[in-house]
């Protein structure tokens, strides 16, 4: 019982979530943005990865669709709108946090 107060005492209780391990409450503006643009730019290569073995076995199956309209058409649009989601999501957590801190 000791050891557990102790070790209560040690850890400050942390505010929000967490993403990947990254404790959400204490983001910073620019980690935000960082952040942000992380989530957008690995959206970005899901997408285009996904996008290609689509078109792969489109073009298998007797298709003949050029691959650059994996980027064009399906993962730069899919990126944008994850980037405006995240960037949305983190702008809010760094504005409710300088407002609640006064």
């Amino acid at each position: 019982m000791n050891a557990q107060q102790n070790l209560q005492q040690v850890r400050p209780p942390q505010a929000g979530g967490k993403f990947f391990g990254v404790p959400l409450g204490d983001l910073g503006f620019a980690t935000s943005l960082l952040m942000a643009f992380t989530v957008g730019f690995l959206s970005f290569f899901l997408f285009t990865f996904l996008a290609i073995v689509g078109l792969m076995i489109s073009n298998g199956m007797g298709h003949h669709v050029d691959y650059a309209v994996s980027y064009k058409y399906i993962s730069f649009p899919a990126a944008c709108v994850v980037l405006l989601a995240s960037l949305i999501f983190f702008g809010s957590l760094w504005v409710r946090r300088k407002v609640s801190r006064g």
